[in-house]
This record gives C-alpha cells, sequence and structure tokens, in this order.
C-alpha cells in the first residue's frame, strides 16, 4: 500500500490514557510528511532526469550510428575511388605503351620503306648511269666514225687521245 504525504498529515490516532503525547506524534507525522513529500518530489526530479538522461543518450546512439554508417560510406567510397585511380592510371600506362608500340612499329615500317625506297633509287641511278655510258660512249664511236670518214681532221678527237673518256667519267661521277 503506497501512503502520500497527505495521507500522512491527515492520520488521527485514538486517543488512550497511557499513550503518546500527541504533539509529539503530531510534530513526527508533520516532519515525516514534509521528509516524504521532499523525497517523492526528489524522486520525480530524478525520474525526469533519467528519462530526459535516456532520451540524451538515445539520440547519442543514434548519432554514434549515423556516424559509423556515414564514416563506412566514406571510408568505402575512398576506397573505390583510390581503386578506381589506379584502374585509371593503369589504363592510361597501357594506353601508352599501346601508343609507343604503334608508333615504334609505324616507324620501323617506315624506315624499311624509306630504305627499300633509297635501293631501288640507287638501282635506278646505278642503271641510268651505265645507259648513259653506253649511249654516250656509243655517241663517241659515232663521232669517230664520222672523223674518219671526213677528210678533214678535227682537233683531239680525231687523234683518239682517250680525254674523251676521262671527260664523260668525271661528268657522270658528278652525277
Amino acid at each position: 500500500m503506497k501512503i502520500t504525504p497527505l495521507e500522512i498529515k491527515r492520520q488521527q490516532f485514538k486517543k488512550v490514557m497511557r499513550g503518546y503525547d500527541p504533539v509529539e506524534v503530531d510534530t513526527f507525522l508533520e516532519m515525516l510528511s514534509t521528509e516524504m513529500e521532499e523525497l517523492l518530489r526528489s524522486g520525480k526530479e530524478l525520474k525526469d532526469k533519467v528519462i530526459e538522461l535516456e532520451t540524451k543518450l538515445s539520440d547519442f546512439r543514434s548519432m554514434e550510428k549515423t556516424l559509423q554508417a556515414t564514416l563506412m560510406q566514406a571510408q568505402e567510397a575512398s576506397g573505390r575511388s583510390i581503386e578506381n585511380s589506379r584502374k585509371e592510371a593503369d589504363l592510361i600506362v597501357k594506353e601508352g605503351e599501346l601508343k609507343a608500340s604503334q608508333i615504334l612499329e609505324k616507324a620501323r615500317t617506315d624506315f624499311s620503306r624509306v630504305k627499300e625506297e633509297i635501293s631501288t633509287l640507287k638501282a635506278r641511278k646505278e642503271s641510268l648511269l651505265s645507259k648513259m655510258k653506253v649511249l654516250l660512249n656509243s655517241e663517241i664511236d659515232l663521232i669517230k666514225a664520222l672523223e674518219i670518214d671526213d677528210d678533214e681532221p678535227r682537233g683531239d678527237y680525231s687523234k683518239g687521245s682517250g680525254k674523251e673518256h676521262l671527260e664523260i667519267d668525271e661528268i657522270l661521277k658528278k652525277l
């Protein structure tokens, strides 16, 4: 059974002949009632404070969970970002290596082609020089033949000194 401070104040006892002093009992009951009121008020304040603190604690726990979740998400995002950056860097390096290989291969191909062209041009040059020598020698032989047929001698060519062959060779070397 719960007793309230008001019940303590209103409590009446029977009066008997050799009993307790009524003034002392009333004074004690009054003190007890006041003390109980104070205890109840303090208990209510403590309960309210406990409820308030439990609410704050619940809020803090909720905030802690949110912060932990946010931290985990940030760590995961950071990890993904780092991984994506690594993959992108690897991709850039691979693309660079591929382009470098393609450039080297093209340079090698171009070099081989130019080398072949040079060889072809040298061969054509030699062929042209040979043809020109043959043509010039045949022309000189024709001139000599015409000079022999001619009654009048014509300078150094009629003597057949061989200078004409030297001049032709020098002209061809300059080419």
